[in-house]
């Protein structure tokens, strides 16, 4: 299995997924045995580690994504902590159903330089029957420095 898909063939079928617990997808993400999501191609990010309520993403963020003033795009903050705070809400998440995001928020609390490896970690704060919250941070990898927060709102369907 490829660590990102190249085309859609290259996700499990939808009866595969609704088979799995939202543990066991993720689990099976970060064996290879299903790609990981497109976007961490694009965005210079990757799954490093799952456990029940928790999922650790590492991340590098380049030159092309930095915004018109050299600086890194909020919104690449924002992608990062979105996948990180949703796949925590995943973990929790039972076999035949889904989850998706209904808002998020993100607090930066200093620039990210270019070229900084850095951990994005999500954690599930709460699962209900209908929602499920969450929140995340951007650490250094190496000094463990804050550079956001995030929280999120996630409706489960199914």
């Amino acid at each position: 299995m490829p660590l990102f898909a190249e085309c859609p063939e290259d996700f499990p079928a939808a009866a595969t997924v609704a088979g799995m617990s939202g543990m066991d997808y993720m689990q099976a993400m970060l064996e290879g045995r299903v790609p990981e999501p497109t976007i961490g191609r694009i965005m210079g990010y990757r799954l490093v580690s799952v456990e029940p309520g928790r999922v650790v993403w590492r991340g590098v963020p380049s030159f092309a994504h930095t915004n018109a003033f050299g600086g890194v795009h909020g919104g690449w903050y924002g992608t990062i902590l979105d996948s990180a705070m949703g796949c925590a809400v995943m973990t929790g998440v039972p076999k035949g159903r889904r989850w998706t995001t209904l808002e998020f928020k993100v607090n930066i609390t200093r620039a990210l330089p270019v070229g900084r490896d850095i951990l994005a970690v999500g954690i599930s704060d709460h699962a209900g029957r209908t929602t499920a919250v969450a929140h995340g941070e951007i650490r250094d990898a190496e000094d463990d420095r804050l550079y956001a927060t995030g929280s999120t709102t996630c409706l489960l369907l199914g």
